[in-house]
């Protein structure tokens, strides 16, 4: 019992003089915090030094608890080591111990471990305590920043809500600070309010929100406007931003701007205008009128369309454009001008002139700006300016001029204007290529006739023997008088052209020389005779069948041929019994030298015989 207590007075006596100091051989060194990201593994180190061995230490971890008091997480010495039972850290927590440090290791650390840990180590003859404060480190989301939908009016008395930002799922909780053009923004009184809001998420997690309002001025309509995110990591300060959002201001106009919109350039008649009319301001609802003089103008909003405009459209544009907040009137206006182009009046001095005379004619068109003018025959340019000169006359002088006014300065502002010019004098054929020419007998064969002069050639058409054609067609050209005949040709010919008008006459001879056909002459020739063999041939055919001569029935008509195979016929009349045969060739053959031929009875006369072609 006197053993017992001997020691508990030891065990008392030793707590007593480490509390006042005596033989406190055990010295410990912590770092004030460790820093560590959520989910991370945390190392608090416990420095100490002691002049009793390791074996002799018994180490005690601790954690104080949101309500200041102290609980035990973790036991080690030389011979054990355990983590206690019940506590948040009870299977995330291990402890090492080596020469002069004790390591207290937490495995997936939480927000909810950011507690103050407590190293206490004690030995035979001493104890020693350090602390360290665990800090837990959570990066949040991204930022984001949504702006207003709607303008806002400088009009409005208090201040308008210009947009909201908002951080998600930090620790230790962010700041939101809000920027205009890269200078943060602080509350004023009526002019900026800044109201930030925070929620704890189940997660221990903090989200910030926070909108900014503003009395806006027109200078505002061109800012930009973001927010910037500040939150702690392990060893420092992280930033990041939002993206620039721009509002829209509704500010009244001070002035109103009136402009052509198309087309752009000089403006000419029978254009189509469009005007366009805009103030500097930017009002939610304004009402935009034209005016020309005192004449109201149909426009759409703030557009105005003139089709096809003239010279009388010129003058001032009024435009008007009234806000309907303040029913303030802003006027602006333009000035517009059409330039025009009249259509070109040419005159010539003479309609009609002589061979070797001068021509002159003028063109002119009033106009608003400078203008060119060229002279065109056949198509093609043969003067500049507006005076036309063509010296000693001829029938190549005769014709249409025209005269093309143009803008260069405007494309497409152009007029056309045209005179007709007669070159008198007598008539003067132009003479074709071939006026000496053979044709086919039978065939027809046109001749033309060109004539120059003026008064338009009377034109006739005769022949060598004096006929006159009238199988004549005329057709009046600016080049002239282009006369056409047909002509018969039966034997050689000669036609004249004879043009004729005040000033003299003049003709054209045309030779036409007849040819026969003589392939002509021959194909009929052999038509002839292939005929003359077909007939031969159907008549000895009806013959042999018994179809002439008046006979009926089947007759032999054998006979011997002639000494010189001639054709035999027998004439003989009804008042002598003597028969006379003919030859072909026109000589009497006696009855006796017809040798065993077959001849028809008297009572059938002049009847031919056939030799038979067997």
């Amino acid at each position: 019992m006197a053993a017992r207590d001997a020691a508990s007075l030891l065990v008392g006596l030793l707590v007593l003089f480490h509390t006042w100091g005596v033989w406190a051989d055990v010295e410990v060194n912590m770092e004030d915090r460790v820093e560590v990201y959520s989910g991370e593994e945390a190392r608090i180190n416990c420095m100490f030094t002691s002049t009793e061995g390791v074996g002799a230490l018994r180490i005690h971890w601790f954690y104080v608890t949101r309500s200041g008091e102290k609980q035990q997480i973790y036991y080690l010495d030389s011979t054990m080591k355990y983590a206690d039972r019940g506590t948040q850290f009870t299977d995330r927590v291990n402890g090492t111990i080596s020469a002069g440090t004790v390591v207290l290791t937490i495995n997936d650390v939480q927000v909810e471990d950011e507690v103050e840990f407590i190293c206490l180590i004690k030995s035979l003859t001493g104890a020693g305590e350090g602390c360290t404060k665990l800090k837990v480190f959570d990066a949040p989301d991204l930022p984001s920043i949504e702006g207003v939908q709607t303008g806002i009016s400088v009009n409005e008395e208090n201040p308008s809500k210009i947009g909201t930002c908002e951080v998600k799922n930090g620790f230790p909780k962010p700041n939101i600070t809000w920027y205009r053009n890269n200078t943060p923004l602080r509350p004023i009184q009526d002019e900026v309010e800044i109201a930030p809001s925070v929620t704890v998420e189940s997660s221990k997690l903090f989200s910030v929100r926070s909108e900014l309002r503003m009395k806006v001025t027109k200078e505002d309509k061109d800012d930009q406007f973001y927010c910037e995110v500040t939150y702690f990591v392990p060893g420092g300060i992280r930033m990041t931003e939002t993206n620039r959002i721009n509002i829209t201001v509704y500010y009244p106009s001070t002035a109103v701007s009136v402009w052509v919109e198309s087309p752009k350039g000089k403006i000419k008649e029978w254009d189509s205008i469009e005007l366009q009319c805009r103030g500097n301001g930017n009002p939610s609802s304004s009402i935009i009128s034209f005016k020309h003089g005192e004449k109201e103008l149909a426009s759409d909003q703030d557009t105005l369309v003139l089709h096809n405009v003239t010279r009388l459209d010129s003058g001032v544009y009024y435009c008007i454009s009234t806000d309907m907040e303040t029913f303030q009137e802003i006027p602006g206006n333009t000035t517009l001008f059409v330039n025009y182009l009249d259509p070109a009046v040419v005159r010539s001095e003479k309609a009609i002139v002589s061979q070797g005379q001068e021509l002159k004619a003028t063109c002119n068109a009033l106009s608003s700006v400078d203008t060119h003018t060229a002279w065109f025959k056949d198509g093609k340019e043969i003067s500049k300016g507006n005076t036309l000169i063509v010296k000693d006359a001829t029938f190549d002088t005769a014709g249409t001029y025209e005269c093309v006014v143009t803008v260069p300065e405007i494309e497409g502002m152009e007029t056309r204007g045209t005179v007709h010019i007669n070159v008198q004098g007598q008539p003067e054929i132009i003479k074709p290529d071939n006026t000496e020419m053979e044709q086919q007998v039978e065939t027809t064969v046109s001749l033309r006739c060109k004539v120059r002069g003026f008064p338009d050639p009377r034109v006739e058409w005769t022949t060598s023997d004096g006929k006159v054609l009238d199988e004549t067609s005329h057709e009046v050209t600016d080049e002239g008088v282009q006369s056409t005949v047909d002509v018969k040709v039966t034997s050689d010919i000669t036609v004249f052209c004879n043009a004729t008008n005040d000033f003299g006459t003049d003709a054209l001879t045309f030779n036409i020389k007849a040819k026969s056909s003589g392939g002509v002459i021959i194909a009929v020739i052999i038509i002839c005779i292939l005929l003359l063999a077909i007939l031969g041939s159907v008549l000895y055919f009806l013959y042999k069948k018994g179809k002439i001569c008046g006979r009926s029935g089947k007759q032999d008509l054998t006979k011997e041929k002639s000494n010189k195979d001639n054709i035999v016929v027998e004439m003989k009349s009804d008042n002598t019994e003597e028969a006379v045969l003919l030859g072909v060739n026109g000589e009497k053959q006696p009855p006796n030298d017809q040798r065993g031929s077959s001849l028809y009875s008297q009572s059938q006369p002049h009847q031919k015989v056939l030799p038979s072609i067997s």
